[in-house]
């Protein structure tokens, strides 16, 4: 006789069995790491993975040794971005209750192909996204958005949006403060490679950017920036605006690091210009504390997504359609994809924008408490003051190798997650200050860290 099917995620007592040894495990990992992320780096990391036996045996542990083991050995092997000291990228730590929302999501398992599948997941899709797109264009009649798994799908379709208005003939032009994502997008959709103008100071100008608007011939699809993966720093959004205007050139803005600013009501006015954009990326597992993936492409006019529209007969016939089932094939070139808007709309009702604006606000202060500090700290210097959450710095007279020394150094060791980014010809540590909840004691300890490293490489 067969042996019984495991319970699924929909019987509430199994699920509930199955979250208490889940929570144990994550409690254990992280206090056997004991710090931001594992020592020993990658070979230490892959040899404690490849020690926990095969991973298809042929006859299975049972769910609570397997949930115990492997989730503890995740969270043991973890760059954990809830810990203060692990402050190197756009990762930020998703807030609890987002994460909940997340293991609801799982469970149900809505397929947001059809609406067969996510009748409630749709409807509720259809509310968050609007109310989104709204924010990004307040004045806009008809705006729109779509959910992403991040920035990169999000730029990815806004330049395959432009080609279709335009056709294959269509240049993208880019700062050299872009992210990756558009000369990737531009080779996937057969397009030409960016034309990417200097900026020497981390920003696009007006006066580079009309330069190569003079020599770029029509269609132009410009993408300019709001919080660079590097700096943190903001293109002049209205001025840029404005050289578009006069030659042609549609805007769209990369704001999947910044955009989330919009809700603050201190520091919103960093963004004047976005809404002269015709598309924009945001990202809400940044600025947003989600977990990923939680990314938008916000669009002024709903009518552009018209040239995402797909028949599958299975999915949206057109006999359906006509009798009213919502047709949700163009909302995504995925197919079968997870409802990642509940958790973004579960944050939105219990935080509202007052609250979230305010963890926009900590942060924003964070990082202008941890300039304060270098500039304080003799032996370190600042790049520059903080536009958004990102601080660069670096041992005063330490050259390049030795700036790189110190990050690897704190990552075999355990003890802190720098990043690095180039500037003005040099290498500096880079410090992305996206948890609330750190202290001035944890911004102080990172410095002390860096400190004690650069004393290493030079014995």
């Amino acid at each position: 006789m067969r042996a019984a099917p495991p319970p699924l995620a929909a019987d509430p007592h199994a699920l509930h069995r199955h979250l208490g040894t889940v929570l144990d495990a994550l409690r254990e990992g992280a206090r056997a790491r004991g710090g931001p992320l594992p020592a020993g780096g990658p070979e230490a990391v892959a040899r404690r993975i490849a020690g926990l036996g095969a991973v298809l045996p042929e006859t299975g542990a049972g769910p609570d040794e397997a949930l115990r083991t492997l989730v503890q050995a995740l969270a043991e092997g973890a760059a954990d971005p809830a810990h203060p000291l692990c402050a190197a990228h756009l990762h930020t730590p998703p807030l609890a209750l987002a994460a909940a929302a997340d293991l609801a999501a799982s469970a149900l398992n809505p397929s947001m192909d059809s609406w067969d599948q996510a009748p409630a997941a749709s409807a509720l899709e259809t509310e968050v996204t609007a109310a989104l797109a709204a924010e990004v264009f307040p004045g806009a009649a008809h705006p729109d958005a779509l959910v992403t798994t991040g920035g990169t799908e999000s730029n990815q379709l806004a330049l395959l949006l432009a080609r279709e208005r335009h056709g294959p003939a269509l240049r993208t032009v880019v700062g050299a403060n872009a992210h990756h994502s558009f000369r990737r997008a531009a080779w996937l959709l057969g397009l030409p490679a960016p034309v990417t103008v200097p900026t020497p100071d981390g920003t696009l100008t007006p006066a580079a950017l009309t330069d190569a608007l003079a020599r770029t011939a029509s269609p132009v699809l410009v993408a300019a920036t709001a919080g660079t993966t590097d700096e943190g720093l903001i293109d002049p959004l209205p001025a840029l605006a404005d050289v578009c205007a006069a030659h042609g050139a549609e805007l769209h803005v990369d704001a999947a690091y910044g955009g989330p600013v919009l809700l603050s009501r201190t520091h919103r006015h960093l963004l004047d210009g976005l809404d002269r954009a015709r598309t924009v990326t945001v990202d809400l597992h940044k600025l947003g504390w989600q977990p990923a993936a939680a990314g938008l492409l916000a669009v002024r006019d709903a009518t552009d997504l018209a040239a995402l529209g797909h028949t599958a007969d299975y999915l949206n016939a057109d006999d359906d359609t006509e009798a009213g089932l919502p047709d949700l094939l163009g909302r995504s070139l995925r197919t079968t994809r997870r409802p990642d808007v509940l958790k973004t709309a579960v944050t939105l009702r219990a935080l509202g924008r007052t609250g979230l604006g305010a963890l926009v606000d900590t942060c924003v202060d964070l990082a202008q408490d941890f300039a304060d500090l270098v500039e304080k700290t003799p032996g370190l210097d600042l790049r520059a003051r903080p536009t958004l959450t990102t601080v660069l710095f670096r041992p005063s007279g330490a050259d390049d190798r030795t700036v790189a020394a110190i990050r690897r150094t704190l990552l075999a060791q355990g003890r802190a997650v720098l990043g690095r980014a180039p500037a003005d010809g040099r290498l500096w540590l880079k410090a992305t200050l996206l948890n609330p909840h750190a202290t001035p004691a944890d911004l102080a300890q990172i410095l002390t860290l860096v400190t004690l490293a650069e004393g290493s490489t030079h014995r």
